[in-house]
């Protein structure tokens, strides 16, 4: 019987993970070719021989998305397997019929194929849409955790952008280790605030590999805090799932894929930012997870905003650097940065377009909604060397850094600049102490 032909559809994460788990060792299957989208310049690679197992000794390729037609014909493929998140449900359908017309098949695979056992408890958060508060509620779990005493090792969603060889599986225990993994700004975001806060944190590729040495962590492991990335749902099977919503973005919970099996298999939703929504925004957020998940316990929350120095703010021209991907494939129109030029009283706001450079003028053309905020983009050295120079070209008082960690430690920043700190804040009963002291004494944890 002959193999199928099948290309997975990624972004250099869900597809390796898809891979690794399914297609690695299945000999019904052959893998001809990975394709990429979303993350600048991580086509073109391979997935090594070392990863991708004996069925495939000289590895894998890994094209542009743009190229899947002629893949599909050139390598007489039966199969594609959808493997990136984040994505509008009708962007998917539109791919699934240019799949279909090319002649392949259109799949997605589900928990049950890709989920792995722990044997540790695990808490996942996860998410409706990229930039929902995913982050500060992981931290806000992790504290809660630790504080009764137990060893909690954060596992990340992937963010294989460099030699997958090399990144198969990192841990992340100090600053310094950012700099000995070669990471990206999105990868720092997400790691520096876990390590400021004393607990240990994987990402990787082979992700069975991972749960292995986080549950045997040299430094004691009670707990696997998956940490989520965009809307994917978890790789390892959860015993809390909590998913974090987004009324900022009312309905996308329920017309963004994955983000709508998140909010179908959450035990908790989070609705944040109702500090900064509007009142319509949050009951249509609330009325969608009641009906289709009436059993979920919904947590109200806020993101408070602070700055280290609101009179870089006040009465000034400013530039607002926002996260990356929030504002890219996550499509919001503004971030933590803009709402604190809101909260602060900035006279203007300039917008950087004209100023970009290099990598950051692709962005904007790429990505035309992002107006006039600047994403920190920065996953390769040439980004990043962008990022500098396009700040450094525009003509404003001061700047503001809405991402997660302090950018002067990545690029010079010529012009005073402030940074924006946001943490999360329950409002009320239910809340996520009274969801995890549930969990302790479920799992016998105290």
């Amino acid at each position: 019987m002959s193999k199928i032909n099948v290309i997975i559809i990624g972004a250099a994460g869900r597809d390796f993970h898809n891979f690794n788990t399914y297609y690695r060792d299945n000999e019904q299957y052959n893998v001809v070719a990975f394709t990429a989208t979303q993350i600048p310049d991580i086509h073109g690679r391979q997935y090594p021989p070392e990863l991708a197992g004996r069925l495939y000794p000289n590895g894998i390729p890994i094209y542009d998305q743009a190229e899947l037609v002629d893949l599909i014909q050139k390598y007489d493929v039966d199969e594609c397997v959808f493997s990136f998140s984040d994505i509008h449900y009708v962007d998917l359908m539109n791919l699934s019929s240019v799949v279909n017309a090319a002649g392949a098949s259109f799949t997605l695979l589900g928990p049950k194929k890709t989920m792995i056992k722990s044997k540790k408890p695990v808490v996942a958060v996860c998410a409706t849409r990229t930039g929902t508060g995913k982050s500060q509620t992981s931290r806000t779990v992790a504290e809660y955790l630790m504080k009764q005493g137990l060893k909690v090792v954060a596992v990340r969603h992937p963010m294989p952008y460099g030699d997958l060889a090399a990144q198969r599986v990192q841990r992340y225990s100090a600053i310094e280790d950012l700099a000995k993994h070669k990471c990206t700004i999105e990868e720092m975001e997400e790691y520096e605030p876990h390590i400021e806060r004393g607990n240990v944190i994987y990402s990787g590729v082979d992700y069975q590999a991972i749960l292995e040495e986080a549950e045997n962590d040299p430094g004691g492991c009670d707990v696997i805090l998956w940490d989520g990335g965009n809307n994917d749902f978890p790789f390892y099977e959860p015993d809390l799932m909590i998913t974090v919503a987004d009324p900022h973005r009312a309905g996308h919970e329920l017309a963004y894929y994955p983000g709508e099996v998140n909010i179908r298999i959450a035990d908790v939703v989070v609705i944040n930012k109702i500090d900064s929504a509007s009142p319509e925004g949050i009951e249509t957020v609330r009325q969608n997870v009641q009906r289709v998940n009436p059993d979920a316990v919904i947590v109200d929350a806020a993101s408070p905003i602070r700055v280290d120095h609101p009179e870089l703010i006040r009465g000034k021209r400013v530039l607002i650097v926002e996260d990356g991907p929030t504002l890219t494939h996550g499509d919001m129109k503004l971030g933590a940065g803009t709402i604190a030029a809101q909260k602060f009283g900035a006279a203007e706001i300039i917008n950087p377009r004209d100023q970009a450079v290099g990598k950051l003028a692709e962005t904007y053309e790429l990505y035309p909604h992002i107006g006039d905020l600047l994403p920190a983009m920065g996953y390769s050295d040439q980004q990043r060397s962008d990022l500098e120079a396009t700040i450094a070209n525009v003509d404003c008082d001061s700047v503001i850094i809405g991402t997660p960690i302090d950018l002067n430690r990545i690029v010079k920043i010529k012009q005073p600049n402030t940074r924006v700190y946001y943490d999360l804040q329950e409002i009320g009963s239910p809340n996520l102490a009274e969801v995890l002291a549930d969990f302790v004494k479920k799992h016998n944890l105290g």
